[in-house]
């Protein structure tokens, strides 16, 4: 699953930790994800999502291999 946390984050001018804060994780938790090295659980997801106030879908795409 790929995704595009880092440009959302970049649009809203926070910091990996900044979102970590606000959704209630570490910051490396954040990290992770955006490196695609950690699939997130639906409701950090949709956590993330509201952040971002869009879609889940427009956060995370599906890779051609998932």
């Amino acid at each position: 699953m790929k995704n595009n946390i880092r440009v959302e984050r970049a649009i809203k001018n926070i910091t990996q930790a900044d979102l970590a804060d606000l959704i209630g994780v570490s910051r490396q938790t954040i990290n992770t994800i955006e490196s695609n090295r950690y699939v997130p659980s639906t409701v950090l997801a949709l956590k993330i999502a509201r952040v971002f106030e869009k879609p889940v879908e427009e956060i995370f795409m599906l890779d051609d291999k998932d």
